[in-house]
């Protein structure tokens, strides 16, 4: 009798402990969405303290996102090489001393250069976390395990940002990193104790002990018991070869659509959740009204990834995620005309939140499909660290555009018509399905 594991691991009923390691991936997101904002959330504290201009604190606030994309680019990828969960382990570690170190700071200069360390490991623990739950996950809840996950995000910023509010009240700014950093340690036997090497990585890296650590895994999950490893498949040798795997005929028109897709989903995301509150005002809304709809607008996010999720369970990915991508842009194109009735913008403002979040999910979730397990979280991370150009250059276009006299409206329109662009994209995109099915299986006993 013979059994290929990952098929079987795609097809079987999710266990308890895939669950628990996709709940626990998305307790990471959720640690990690309130320390990536704890300096938007502490800012004006921040400056009063040490009398800093707007200039001085916009660098403060861009130290962790240029962390973010360091991790992603050059620590991430180390999860293909020597496991995901050493990855998360080891950034989980660097991102709470940064954490506790930066509630000590004695200066701005210091807390920025804390901030970068943090970003560095937060992004490599998202990369990692994201791999991680798509590779616990079945192939039916697949989609739900990585939305899930980037739910965590969200419910960490909102989350963070009541959380602040107490801890500066009675205690002031410092103990509002203090808090993330406790936090972020007591993470750490989480994961040693429910988050396992995934069954991808041990099969296709094969790392000392592998066939103990197979059996032990599939024994947990119901999978059954091989009696020797399956033929293994070849998988790139460095941390170099990953890049360059990326870029070999097979992938590189893949691996360039992909890039392209993150930038331009990133770039909508982030003039969307940066600019909103801002061009509510403008279009004449009331501070309390705008407030309202921003508010609405992220608890629409929080259901939209999760929703996304569902859909996925009963509909191919790709075209979920483009029917998401669609209903963003033909939203964005109605958001601002719907202000001059309130009620109306309130609703649209739900459905912007939802789909623009579920894009982003929806987007996570699809790039586990695309690259094959020696890979992957090489081409998430990048993937990744691409999509921080588009979240830095969306608001400061949009910025500029506005200087040069265009309306709240055409902005939306325009960033309607990238998610539209976007979608057209996502269709060219070659997907692996993410079985990454071996050339034999192995006996069971």
């Amino acid at each position: 009798m013979s059994i290929d594991l990952r098929a079987a691991r795609d097809t079987n009923p999710m266990s308890r402990l895939q669950w628990a390691a996709v709940t626990v991936c998305m307790l990471l997101n959720l640690l990690d969405g309130f320390d990536v904002l704890v300096m938007a959330f502490t800012g004006k504290f921040v400056a009063a303290e040490w009398q800093l201009s707007a200039t001085e604190l916009g660098l403060l606030l861009s130290a962790a996102p240029v962390g973010m994309a360091v991790g992603s680019m050059f620590v991430a990828p180390w999860a293909d090489r020597i496991g995901r969960r050493r990855i998360i382990l080891a950034c989980l570690v660097v991102s709470s001393v940064a954490m506790i170190l930066s509630s000590l700071a004695p200066s701005a200069g210091v807390l920025g250069a804390l901030r970068v360390v943090s970003g560095l490991g937060i992004g490599a623990i998202i990369a990692g976390g994201s791999v991680a739950s798509a590779e616990f996950a079945n192939r039916r809840w697949r989609g739900l395990a990585v939305s899930l996950n980037a739910t965590g995000y969200a419910l960490g910023a909102t989350l963070g940002g009541l959380i602040a509010v107490l801890l500066i009240g009675g205690s002031g700014w410092r103990s509002v990193f203090l808090f993330g950093g406790i936090a972020t340690a007591l993470a750490i036997p989480l994961v040693v104790g429910w988050l396992p090497e995934s069954l991808d990585f041990l099969l296709t890296r094969r790392p000392p002990g592998a066939l103990e650590r197979v059996n032990r895994l599939a024994a947990r999950c119901g999978l059954g018991k091989l009696d020797a490893l399956p033929e293994q498949t070849e998988a790139p040798r460095g941390i170099g070869a990953g890049y360059r795997e990326l870029l070999k005929p097979k992938l590189r028109r893949t691996t360039l659509l992909m890039w392209l897709v993150f930038f331009l989903v990133m770039a909508g995301f982030y003039f969307v959740t940066s600019w909103t509150p801002t061009l509510l005002l403008t279009a004449g809304l009331s501070s309390a009204q705008g407030l309202t709809a921003s508010t609405l607008l992220n608890l629409g996010g929080v259901f939209g990834a999760a929703l996304l999720g569902v859909l996925t369970a009963r509909f191919a990915l790709r075209k979920v995620l483009i029917g998401y991508l669609i209903g963003t842009g033909l939203l964005l194109g109605v958001f601002i005309a719907s202000t001059q009735q309130l009620s109306l913008a309130f609703v649209v403002g739900i459905g912007v939140g939802l789909f623009v979040n579920g894009c982003v999910a929806g987007l996570f979730a699809f790039t586990a499909t695309v690259y094959e397990p020696a890979v992957r979280a090489t081409g998430f991370g990048t993937a990744l660290a691409i999509s921080r150009a588009g979240a830095i250059l969306a608001p400061f276009a949009a910025g500029a555009l506005l200087d040069t006299g265009m309306s709240p409206q055409g902005l939306y329109l325009g960033a309607g018509g990238v998610f539209l662009v976007t979608a057209a994209v996502l269709s060219l995109v070659r997907t692996r399905t993410a079985t990454y099915v071996p050339a034999a299986s192995a006996a069971v006993r």
